[in-house]
């Protein structure tokens, strides 16, 4: 990959020998800020404390309903995620990591044997490859059912491939779930080629509406925001640099379905049924469908595929269909049940 060489050479510089651990960030663009779920929190706790001390994400891009699941996690770095994601899928899944930087992989594959002892099975596989070439990293089409990544797809000088390549992955019905920088408006090229922006995942941070678009082109016609949390800005010089554009790291969901490019409304309805051990109370699918357990809750017909035509299927009861069309759903009073409004999507 010629044409993205140099920056992919600035990232892997800045990963194996500027960053040696979290404490050697300038921002908290990549580094959790979000509160971690108790259940994940447990769960880190059977990680390796070198692999905790290097990584540098952004959130939490670890949905539930994951059982028995084939995960990918585009550029797992040292792997944390990925032996969260290990212990979550259980002995019958598989997690998958790819990351272009040797020098992570390394401190990964180092700690695979003690985690496996750990957690009384092996399960995950590292390949050294491109987000931007995935085929080329071995992961054939149509093979995992989840895609994660952490932070990861800024550093990417070609986004449009990455999304495609994800898309191209997910078996149909499948998620992409990521974590990422956000930028209130798109990024000045001299700015996006500073190797100290670029490593603290500011320099390629992605403008929404150019995601929007990529997405729309990747065949994804609606993405879901699940969380949004402001990045602070530590470094007096970054800030000076920067000036007013403003970054936020935000949780974001997709799915591998055909879904419409607005939300359209067939009366449907969708009521959880609290069957997730992660979510027993409530589930919630992005930052304005909270679905209580029990309550009926009417939702847009992509709303009602989200729920019915993925792997959450067995957790939700959904009824009609889409054989009556009542026009747009109406999003501008949302209400948590069905006797209400409905939710915004």
């Amino acid at each position: 990959m010629p044409d993205s060489q140099p920056t992919h050479d600035a990232v892997r510089d800045y990963y194996a020998r500027v960053l040696q651990s979290s404490k050697d960030l300038k921002t908290n663009a990549c580094c959790t800020i979000e509160a971690m779920p108790g259940y994940l929190a447990t769960l880190l706790r059977n990680i390796h404390d070198e692999v905790r001390d290097r990584y540098y994400g952004c959130g939490s891009p670890l949905p539930p309903a994951l059982s028995g699941a084939t995960v990918l996690d585009l550029g797992c770095g040292t792997g944390r995620d990925v032996y969260l994601l290990a212990q979550l899928v259980g002995p019958e899944g598989r997690v998958i990591g790819v990351d272009m930087t040797e020098e992570q992989l390394e401190v990964a594959r180092r700690h695979q044997a003690w985690h496996a002892e750990r957690f009384g099975f092996d399960n995950v596989r590292f390949h050294q490859g491109y987000i931007e070439d995935l085929a080329g990293a071995g992961i054939e089409g149509a093979s995992v059912d989840l895609v994660v990544s952490n932070c990861v797809m800024n550093l990417s000088p070609d986004k449009e491939r990455v999304f495609s390549e994800a898309m191209r992955v997910l078996r149909p019905g499948g998620e992409l779930y990521f974590s990422d920088v956000f930028a209130d408006r798109r990024v000045p090229a001299d700015l996006a080629q500073d190797p100290v922006l670029l490593g603290e995942c500011l320099g390629g941070a992605l403008y929404g509406e150019d995601f929007r678009r990529i997405m729309a082109q990747a065949g994804c016609n609606d993405v879901r925001t699940a969380s949004t949390a402001p990045i602070e800005l530590r470094d007096e010089a970054i800030q000076r640099k920067i000036g007013h554009i403003s970054f936020a790291s935000r949780t974001v969901r997709a799915f591998k379905l055909p879904l419409e490019d607005r939300c359209e409304d067939y009366g449907q309805v969708a009521r959880y049924r609290g069957t997730l051990s992660e979510s027993p109370h409530a589930f919630i699918l992005d930052d304005h469908h909270r679905l209580e357990a029990g309550r009926p809750m009417l939702v847009c017909g992509n709303t009602a595929d989200m729920l019915s035509r993925t792997r959450y299927a067995e957790h939700f009861e959904v009824q009609g269909d889409k054989s009556v069309h009542f026009g747009l759903f109406d999003c501008s009073e949302p209400g948590p049940t069905a006797a209400e409004a409905g939710a915004c999507c």
